[in-house]
């Protein structure tokens, strides 16, 4: 007999299952207390939760966060999807597969255009249409390899725990790479502040302007950096001498950076421990809505690139279209019903758009791989007119 399967949103009478599923998926256990804050912020993050049922039994979870995203400085609604987990008598059985489909459904009439998820398997994803947009590097270095201290014209404010004062640095910081959180208050009190607690050093420069921070902690003669926020180079130095002014008490260093920082090649001992980590997916969600609001390169000419996209979780993505780019590097995506002289034109599917636009991935680079296909002028063309930038998140969800 066929089990009957039924996805419904999640209210506030299945906090306490969902709690006993994600703390046992995740392997993580909560006190009274913190399952009392939880609680606080189930019921005031914005979000869509979903709870998948199998014979009106609770079998599976996720949820679909509301947050907004830096895109070449503009800001995208975005669906992060998040807390995805199964009873194991359940798993196997596509349950998550048709949460997905659900929110991709529901995202797309939302607004959020593209998604962000941190994946248990890229494999598994990767079938879905996410697809990585982005890496960090992590630094583990000896206190002898730390930065020189140098003498700075401002000074450092150490705070203890305080965080309202350092919202406008990050957005200032965070609008210059592509995929970083727009952060919101109830952000910056739920997840800030229980992911990177300790101390924060604020830099103000000669004239008293606030142009950089860093969040750390020390434990056990290890100083873990768990953020650095700068505006300038200036910033940037005086920081890193701050850190630095720690040597006596540790014996190493870790931080986590965006993956076009240059560190090593600014100390006198580069050889310091260097590991690349693919991190966090995208999926865009509405390619004809998403590239509406994209910013392209300014060129001399218009183009006009015909793309076959292949989207098998979203219906309305599928198919062949015309991209239409005027020289300011506004653009329109228009469905075709075909593609005259279809050989010629760039085959991808929603992965490799996803990783394109948002930088992560160059047009020619996706070609190597053969995760784009189609006429060798048409790509180049196309890869003049994608703007170069770093993808970065500092954040977790």
């Amino acid at each position: 007999m066929a089990k009957q399967v039924e996805v419904r949103h999640m209210s506030m009478e299945l906090f306490y299952e969902s709690m006993a599923l994600s703390q046992f998926a995740f392997q993580y256990e909560k006190s009274a207390d913190e399952l009392e804050q939880s609680k606080e912020q189930f019921a005031t993050e914005p979000a869509v939760r979903y709870a998948a049922y199998v014979d009106n039994k609770f079998a599976a979870q996720a949820a679909v966060l509301e947050l907004q995203t830096y895109i070449g400085g503009k800001v995208y609604d975005m669906g992060g999807l998040a807390g995805v987990a199964t009873w194991p008598e359940y798993r196997r059985q596509g349950l998550v597969a048709q949460i997905l489909i659900q929110s991709l459904s529901e995202m797309r009439s939302k607004g959020q255009f593209i998604s962000f998820l941190h994946p248990f398997a890229f494999g598994f994803y990767r079938k879905f249409g996410w697809e990585t947009y982005t890496e960090h590097k992590a630094y583990t270095i000896k206190s002898e390899q730390l930065p020189a201290r140098i003498a700075y014209e401002g000074h450092i404010e150490r705070l203890d725990g305080d965080y309202s004062k350092l919202s406008d640095i990050y957005h200032a910081y965070a609008s210059k790479y592509n995929g970083s959180l727009v952060r919101t208050e109830l952000w910056w009190k739920y997840r800030i502040s229980k992911r990177k607690p300790g101390q924060i050093g604020l830099y103000y420069d000669k004239s008293g302007e606030a142009a950089g921070y860093v969040i750390y902690e020390v434990k056990n003669s290890r100083l873990t950096v768990h953020e650095l926020i700068y505006l300038n180079e200036e910033a940037r130095r005086a920081l890193w001498s701050f850190i630095s002014q720690h040597d006596s008490m540790i014996s190493e260093l870790t931080i986590t950076v965006p993956s076009d920082d240059q560190l090593p090649f600014l100390l006198s001992d580069p050889r310091i421990k260097q590991e690349v980590i693919p991190y966090f997916m995208a999926r865009i969600v509405d390619a004809e809505k998403f590239i509406e609001g994209y910013s392209f390169q300014a060129s001399n000419t218009d183009d006009q690139i015909p793309i076959q996209l292949r989207d098998e979780h979203a219906s309305w993505n599928d198919g062949c279209y015309l991209l239409q780019i005027d020289a300011a590097g506004k653009a329109v995506f228009n469905r075709l019903d075909k593609i005259q002289g279809s050989e010629n034109a760039i085959k991808m599917d929603i992965g490799s758009l996803s990783a394109m636009l948002l930088g992560y991935l160059r047009p020619t680079q996706l070609t190597q791989f053969a995760r784009i296909e189609g006429d060798s002028e048409l790509i180049k063309r196309l890869h003049d007119r994608i703007p170069e930038r770093t993808t970065y998140l500092p954040d977790f969800f």
